[in-house]
């Protein structure tokens, strides 16, 4: 919105040519995250209030660890400030014309209804289940489904690499990786649903989603930004690194660097011990985001990699479900994996940080993909 108002006024008034930074996307990448940073910084404090007097706290299983029995009524449903504070700078700092970037805002926003409807159920009946499990993943399934349809069906992503897979250290010009069109937009659909799952299943302790989460928008910001960058006629960053080149998609990185600042922002209240937590309406919206990042810049299999915590707590659940079925044994103490170490004794700090340093570790071997090719 600001980007479309003031970038015409640099060539139109010589007293306001200064405006022309504005046509940058590293200018803009800086504007909304200081932006998503500073209104989360301002408006958390009062929006923790207003949960507080409404009543909207946490509702806490009865068969999870007992030292989260004491964190019932922790104001909940953060995750809606959350993610004014990443949509807002989006709209104010990115070209809101550019379809990559309308398309994230929209896959976020219908995530967060979901998402919302969901917490409202669990705090109106005072119960950790909400909407029923068939239609909360109908629904996000049905979202994920017409975004990414539109993304490959119009025209947006150049027809010479729609389709294509882009696998982490292999050339994308080298090898031809192709797939048939129903497949790979079946599969697009499945890493948004998955991931949006994946994220919200890592969010069980005090600022162990977010931290992952600030990390891989911080990846990704680099991955889309290289990805559809052209520094001069001369010099195309993607085709330098040998990943695939899509025009416009360097947009999102204005989105992450929004997914950024109001992670941040986010995390100052949400850090151990919680002021607040982000709820469903948060972590759904925020995985699918990711999800949908890696599907645009063709980074499917490296998110993997980038939110390998996320991939992690998914596949412990899985393992613990499969297991319980076939043999009537559990592996973990307790699933996701963040509780079997709660339960272990590690204190809950301690699992956190940890993750937090895997997830950064995990971000800089996704990173160094693109360069070892």
């Amino acid at each position: 919105m600001l980007y479309t108002l003031l970038y015409p006024l640099s060539t139109q008034y010589a007293a306001l040519s200064w405006l022309n930074v504005l046509r940058y996307t590293s200018t803009r990448i800086i504007a909304a995250t200081l932006t998503a940073l500073l209104l989360s910084l301002v408006l958390y404090p009062w929006f923790i209030r207003t949960l507080q007097k409404i009543q909207l706290g946490q509702v806490v299983r009865e068969d999870g660890p007992q030292s989260h029995l004491s964190k019932r009524g922790t104001p909940t449903m953060g995750g809606s400030l959350l993610l004014f504070t990443l949509i807002i700078p989006t709209l104010l700092w990115a070209d809101m014309r550019n379809p990559y970037v309308l398309l994230a805002s929209l896959t976020t926003a219908g995530y967060g209804v979901i998402g919302f409807v969901d917490d409202f159920l669990k705090v109106r009946r005072k119960h950790s289940g909400g909407m029923p499990g068939k239609i909360k993943f109908i629904s996000q399934i049905a979202v994920a489904t017409c975004t990414i349809y539109y993304l490959f069906e119009s025209g947006v992503i150049p027809e010479s690499i729609r389709f294509r897979v882009s696998v982490p250290f292999v050339d994308f010009y080298e090898y031809d990786t192709g797939i048939d069109r129903w497949i790979y937009i079946s599969f697009a659909v499945f890493v948004v649903v998955g991931f949006s799952n994946a994220v919200n299943l890592t969010d069980g302790l005090d600022g162990l989603a977010i931290g992952p989460v600030i990390i891989s928008a911080a990846t990704f910001l680099i991955l889309t930004y290289a990805a559809g960058t052209v520094i001069n006629k001369t010099f195309d960053i993607a085709y330098y690194l040998h990943i695939p080149h899509i025009p416009m998609v360097g947009e999102l990185a204005i989105y992450c660097g929004a997914m950024v600042g109001a992670g941040i922002g986010f995390l100052w209240y949400n850090t151990y011990p919680a002021s607040v937590f982000m709820g469903d309406v948060g972590s759904l919206p925020l995985g699918a985001g990711l999800g949908f990042l890696a599907v645009a810049s063709k980074n499917e299999f490296t998110l993997l990699i980038v939110g390998g915590i996320f991939v992690l707590e998914t596949v412990s659940v899985i393992v613990q479900v499969v297991s319980f079925k076939l043999t009537g044994k559990r592996v973990f103490k307790m699933a996701p994996i963040h509780h079997h170490f709660e339960l272990k004794g590690w204190a809950e700090p301690k699992v956190i940080v940890r993750f937090w340093i895997i997830s950064i570790m995990l971000a800089l071997v996704a990173l160094a993909t693109l360069k070892l090719r």
